[in-house]
């Protein structure tokens, strides 16, 4: 049985309960067009709509701010990653937005001399603060105390304190009941002014409301922001004012350190926590909390406008689901843009995500290059060097292992990664192309039984493994390619009893027959239209070919699912699902896992294929074939 007014009453409504406010902008139109234009209805819930957006955009910057890993890294208060139950855990941190709009409405229909206020009056800015100060601190610091007994705290608050990790939407994330009581503490310093001493103003509403958010989202915030300097030049402002540290330990020590904003009521309390004010000198000089030196790195890339918001930084939410274009990213496509121009001109890599697995630590850093960018020939040498920059970057901070995503090994760009392990063979990080285990994920995608494929990309690096591994298994292999000498190179490769088994072709047609196609390289509908019924596409090509044929099927392209162990991991690797990566970054982790020493640059070792796949099955990660 649900605990009286633990649930919120539109909490099945999903995002239909944004349909709330339609009665706020109904009344809003209609009083503009039929009212007399004073402070009227329309003026009224046009300043709570005014203040819904500005409120939701507040702590949606604080919230992307709190994820900037490559500015605040090494200030974050909890090492720890937020993860997917977390921010599902709090997906409706908004609610007590709607509730407090809701309830603004009825005061205003309650209290009729709230109409007409004055826009500015500078004694209500000084009532507010006094009643704050005064009666909200104090108010709040003993129902907090309160909703921490037993009873209140298992069934109430124990829903905020089950997030892991402090961050902004935390702070809205609670029960019914108690943004119920919060709200009702707001509106002291709010209502006092304008009713009882008839000195309010729209502008201390909209002040008071707006600093109360700031401040709720810095005690949540989960990087310290505030110099130890400012609190040993003026030592009684420790007690004016709250950091993210002092509210970070209320959730490690859920004893201490009650207050709203103000630890002078702690102190009187005697509930201050001793450790606060040195843990906070600690993070805020960085003394002995540098950030952790990741054992293995992933080095990915923006695909393309729409994907670079697919980011923790951005949205979070939107983040930890897989990546596809949706219309509310329309909007801000230009804004996009003009950050991309400021990522070309910064040219530095940046660190977005990041996950522990046995007791390892993972990162995931992008190089500021879009995806067109890689395929126009000017452009080579400053991608290569900007790669080349995070390589030796990765070397110098002690990290073991660094994967090359996706176009960052791309064979013509720098050959597989060969072009910087040549230049710097000293290098202490290795570095790993990952395309070993994703041949060995398509390869163990294929039918056991199957005795011929069709292979396009058929010379390219993957296409070169896979057809030397299936020729060895006796598997017919008809390898797509115009080029004679290439085509023979690699049959040389192959011993001579399996050579027969590498068949050029150089046409579409003469896989008609053959049901099982693996793709790596782009085809058009009208090439799909060769394949007979019944086919499956296997396909190691970026992007993925259109799914035109609804009499065939289509794999996804090659990933691996990560253990159930990992911890932290709360973004989705672009389309791939929430803990499946693509297999070169699961290959990358296999290196880093089983402590490799040697590089995995350039053309795929064919009889290594076995050995890392068996190494992935080890350590936990499971392939992963989505079949549409």
């Amino acid at each position: 049985m649900v605990t009286p007014l633990s649930a919120w009453p539109w909490q099945n409504l999903g995002a239909y309960k944004y349909l709330l406010y339609g009665p706020l902008l109904a009344q809003a139109v209609y009083s503009r067009i039929y009212g007399d234009g004073s402070m009227d209805k329309s003026t009224w819930c046009l300043h709570l709509i005014s203040l819904w957006s500005i409120r939701y955009s507040l702590f949606s910057l604080f919230n992307s701010f709190s994820n900037m890993l490559f500015i605040n890294g090494a200030r974050r208060i909890n090492r720890a990653g937020v993860d997917f139950n977390q921010i599902d855990h709090e997906w409706e941190w908004d609610n007590f937005l709607i509730l407090q709009a809701l309830m603004a409405s009825m005061a205003y229909y309650t209290f009729p001399s709230l109409e007409g206020l004055p826009v500015w009056n500078m004694g209500g800015l000084i009532t507010a603060l006094m009643l704050h100060c005064g009666v909200a601190e104090p108010l709040y610091y003993w129902v907090h105390r309160g909703f921490h007994g037993q009873y209140m705290f298992e069934n109430y608050h124990s829903l905020h304190h089950q997030s892991a990790v402090p961050q902004p939407a935390t702070a809205g994330n609670a029960t019914f009941l108690e943004h119920l009581v919060l709200t009702a503490i707001m509106g002291v310093p709010i209502l006092g002014p304008c009713l009882l001493w008839r000195n309010g103003s729209l502008v201390m509403i909209y002040c008071y409301i707006i600093t109360f958010d700031v401040l709720r989202c810095l005690g949540h915030f989960n990087v310290e922001v505030i110099p130890h300097q400012l609190f040993e030049a003026v030592p009684f402002l420790r007690y004016l004012l709250y950091t993210p540290t002092y509210h970070s330990l209320h959730h490690t020590e859920m004893d201490t350190n009650y207050c709203l904003f103000m630890p002078l009521y702690d102190a009187i309390g005697n509930t201050l926590n001793a450790n606060s004010w040195g843990l906070h000198k600690k993070i805020s000089s960085q003394s002995g909390y540098l950030e952790r030196v990741a054992d293995f790195v992933f080095l990915a890339h923006v695909v393309d406008l729409s994907s670079s918001m697919h980011a923790p930084f951005v949205w979070r939410s939107f983040a930890s689901m897989p990546f596809s274009m949706r219309l509310f990213q329309i909007p801000f496509l230009p804004l996009t843009f003009g950050v991309m121009l400021a990522m070309w001109a910064w040219a530095k890599t940046f660190k977005v995500s990041f996950y522990n697995l046995r007791g390892r630590f993972h990162q995931t850093w992008v190089v500021p290059r879009f995806g067109f960018q890689y395929f126009l020939p000017f452009a080579a040498e400053g991608i290569n060097k900007q790669i080349e920059e995070a390589i030796l970057k990765a070397d110098r901070l002690g990290v073991k292992v660094i994967s090359l995503a996706a176009l960052n090994k791309n064979e013509a760009l720098n050959g597989g990664g060969t072009l910087f392990v040549n230049k710097h063979q000293d290098l202490r990080v290795r570095v790993v192309h990952g395309n070993t285990l994703t041949a060995a994920v398509i390869l163990n995608d294929l039918p056991k039984d199957v005795k011929e494929v069709f292979l396009t990309g058929a010379t390219s690096k993957l296409g070169r493994a896979i057809a030397l591994y299936l020729c060895r298994k006796n598997v017919r292999v008809l390898m797509l390619t115009l080029s004679t000498e290439r085509f023979q190179k690699i049959q040389r490769e192959a011993t001579l009893d399996c050579q027969s088994y590498l068949v050029q072709v150089t046409k579409y047609q003469a896989a008609r027959n053959c049901k099982t196609w693996i793709v790596g390289k782009w085809i058009t509908p009208r090439e799909q239209s060769w394949a007979p019924a019944g086919t499956h596409f296997h396909q190691f090509v970026v992007p993925p070919i259109l799914t035109f044929r609804r009499d065939c099927t289509y794999g996804d392209l090659a990933a691996m699912r990560l253990p159930a162990d990992v911890q932290g991991l709360g973004s989705c690797e672009y389309t791939m699902d929430r803990g499946v990566v693509h297999a070169c970054h699961a290959g990358g982790v296999v290196h880093s896992l089983e402590g490799w020493t040697h590089h995995e640059v350039g053309a795929i070792d064919v009889d290594r294929i076995d050995i890392v796949w068996e190494a992935a099955l080890k350590h936990g990660l499971k392939p992963v074939s989505i079949k549409n």
